[in-house]
């Protein structure tokens, strides 16, 4: 295989990615690098939709329960972790293969992105204290101000441009676009897709079994360690539906439908995203098949290319 070059499985949400990666290892000495923002944080397993505890045990993953809940986390800095897992799988004769749905992430590890400088830390706490008091459009409004080139998003990404700008004197978007960093990798792009209706149905199976297995309770462990409902890693789909219940702010028998909704919408942007974003060669499959046989074709095309 050529040096750098390496495996990038992408797609929307609940299409079978985490399915797909765990069966090329049957075909690779591989390690998977997760490029999920929502993953990262600590003991919200289930709202997260992470792999197994045996799948994990099966095949070594990174970039899993890197932060606590409360803790914020870049998408540079997922590019500088990911380039010291790189080096240490390469290190040890396996291949890495990047395995998430999160655009930035993925974007961050090919094309690189700002190294920002050192950030005050008691400026960043006071900051933080204040972005947390502010409500959703006001947050956003801020965000937009102060950096015309925000293109909006959740808490976390309204809260990200706040700080970088007032912390460096510049807006996150004039950072990226000086940005001169290599990407960490030669990605070989596969994209994962199905019909709307596969897709939709698969949504709505997991978010009914992530109400079954525990979300809410899995939530509410994590306030009650003092969390606040806004924190960084309760700002997901899945999670914010389970803290508007927890709150009185719905009943519980509309979680599941409420995540499902919610999953559909992040569903199309992440398939417009994928579509318009990614550079290069890539490889789009159906995965309304067995992961097994998507797998085996991925590993069939990879050989039979040299890669």
């Amino acid at each position: 295989m050529a040096d750098g070059k390496v495996p990038v499985l992408v797609g929307p949400t609940a299409v079978g990615k985490t399915a797909v990666g765990l069966a090329l290892a049957a075909h690779w000495p591989l390690e998977i690098i997760s490029a999920d923002s929502r993953q990262i944080y600590r003991r919200l397993d289930i709202g997260t939709a992470k792999p197994s505890r045996k799948d994990r045990a099966r095949v070594v993953h990174h970039g899993l329960d890197l932060v606590e809940p409360g803790a914020r986390y870049s998408a540079g800095q997922f590019a500088r972790d990911a380039e010291h897992w790189l080096a240490d799988i390469r290190g040890r004769g396996k291949l890495p293969v990047v395995v998430g749905g999160t655009g930035l992430y993925v974007r961050a590890l090919a094309d690189g992105l700002f190294r920002e400088p050192a950030l005050d830390p008691a400026r960043r706490r006071a900051l933080d204290a204040f972005t947390a008091r502010l409500e959703p459009l006001e947050l956003l409004r801020w965000a937009g101000r102060l950096d015309p080139g925000f293109r909006g998003g959740g808490r976390q990404r309204a809260a990200r441009a706040i700080e970088v700008a007032l912390l460096t004197g510049h807006p996150l978007t004039h950072w990226q676009e000086v940005a001169r960093a290599q990407g960490a990798v030669d990605p070989w792009y596969i994209v994962l897709t199905a019909p709307r209706p596969v897709l939709h149905q698969r949504i709505a199976r997991r978010a009914e079994a992530m109400v079954q297995r525990g979300l809410i309770e899995e939530v509410a462990s994590v306030l009650a360690e003092g969390h606040s409902p806004t924190a960084p890693g309760l700002d997901g789909i899945g999670l914010r539906e389970a803290v508007d219940f927890l709150h009185g702010r719905r009943p519980r028998e509309s979680v599941a439908e409420a995540i499902t909704l919610s999953t559909r919408r992040y569903a199309k942007r992440q398939q417009t995203w994928f579509r318009h974003q990614l550079g290069g060669v890539v490889l789009t499959l159906d995965a309304t098949r067995p992961p097994e046989r998507i797998a085996a074709e991925i590993a069939e095309i990879w050989d039979r290319n040299g890669a």
